[in-house]
């Protein structure tokens, strides 16, 4: 049965760049990077983050004041982004909330929720404090229980956790679970929010640069952590971007290393492309996973070159977020609906030699274009890959 594209009726995006797309997209056109040195509260490192400014002020409805955690604050600042909220409530009156799924990635969810009640208990340990709710924080569960309630929805949910591919994921997930009959339109997204766990646990891996990364660059040594959440509603019909197809692979290749030649994130894009019935010389551009770490930069640019042969533009966006990790699929793939919708091609931030090792075509500027179907990357740790494929009609 050939795939059923859906149609993304809104979205929200919030990062290191703003809150909103508008803010998105003006730092996406004026080259306007959202990373700044690591003023994490105990991160003593120096690194550069993607950090975003006003989670600590959020304060939660009172019926949802048990998921109180960065994460789920965070997650509101999405909601409440450019009128997702209401359009999701119009939704919810079209379809019954039973009817409406939520989809979501993370990584780490509310883990500062637990680190901070382990400081708590003080040098000499002792039980964890009597107020800490890991149900409604640290639970990777937490965060689609929490967008759910907070959006009053009562369809399936389900929370994916696979790395950097989480909120890539996603997609596929509702797009199976509408198909299927089980909801006719879904909450999609991810929120991933900083924490010393992924700060000093990426740099003890000594995956963390010490300036602002440089994807492709001959001297990239490695990433920039940040954290974003950004959610989308998938319906049948509608105006908008829609979700032309997806394809996932799984490699299991290593732990945290890509295969070297690229061999999962070629099947994915393949399955991607096979999924959507499109040629590779259709796409118009390419978001790519772009971490700027050697290896993964690496073994992207062969998998591209040996499906696309030079012949699409590439690039990526972490320069202006930060690797969003769990959340960096569906701020990417906003990104690309931005692209599609406002004609550009965003460049490359921070790379400035290009490696003489890799071949893909980095647009390093961003530049003004018609942009009709694009590819976005995720590709996370253990292999777990996702490409997806937005567009618009001819």
């Amino acid at each position: 049965m050939p795939f059923e594209p859906l149609i993304l009726t809104a979205y929200s995006t919030v990062s290191a760049l703003g809150h909103g797309r508008g803010v998105a997209l003006d730092a996406l056109l004026q080259g306007h990077s959202g990373l700044r040195r690591c003023d994490y509260e105990g991160a003593d490192m120096e690194t550069w983050i993607g950090r975003v400014d006003g989670i600590e002020d959020v304060v939660l409805p009172t019926a949802l004041a048990p998921f109180a955690c960065r994460n789920n604050r965070l997650a509101a600042l999405g909601l409440e982004s450019d009128g997702f909220a209401t359009a999701v409530a119009a939704a919810r009156a079209r379809y019954g909330a039973a009817r409406i799924g939520v989809f979501l990635g993370t990584s780490t969810s509310g883990i500062e929720a637990t680190e901070q009640a382990y400081r708590r208990r003080g040098d000499e340990g002792g039980p964890l404090p009597a107020d800490f709710d890991y149900r409604h924080t640290h639970n990777t569960f937490s965060v689609a229980d929490f967008t759910r309630r907070y959006l009053g929805l009562a369809g399936p949910a389900q929370v994916i956790s696979t790395a950097c591919s989480s909120s890539a994921k996603v997609f596929a997930a509702a797009s199976r679970h509408i198909r299927a009959g089980w909801c006719d339109a879904a909450v999609v997204g991810g929120v991933d929010s900083l924490c010393l766990t992924t700060l000093y646990g990426f740099n003890s891996l000594e995956l963390v640069s010490r300036r602002p990364c440089r994807p492709w660059d001959a001297a990239r040594d490695g990433i920039n952590i940040g954290e974003a959440a950004g959610f989308a509603l998938l319906e049948r019909e509608g105006e908008g971007v829609r979700l032309l197809g997806y394809g996932e692979s799984s490699d299991a290749y290593h732990m945290s290393t890509p295969h070297p030649e690229g061999e999962g994130a070629l099947r994915a894009m393949q399955a991607a492309l096979d999924s959507a019935g499109l040629a590779a010389r259709q796409i118009d551009y390419i978001n790519l996973h772009g971490t700027a770490t050697p290896s993964n930069d690496r073994a992207e640019d062969r998998a591209v070159m040996r499906l696309f042969a030079g012949e699409v533009p590439c690039s990526s966006t972490k320069g202006w977020t930060g690797h969003t990790l769990g959340a960096a699929g569906i701020t990417e793939a906003i990104f690309c609906a931005l692209a599609i919708e406002e004609g550009f091609v965003p460049g490359s931030l921070n790379t400035e030699q290009l490696d003489p090792e890799l071949f893909a075509p980095i647009v390093r500027t961003t530049r003004r274009q018609p942009v009709r179907i694009v590819m976005s990357n995720s590709f996370g740790f253990g292999g777990s890959n996702c490409a997806l494929i937005l567009g618009r009609p001819a």
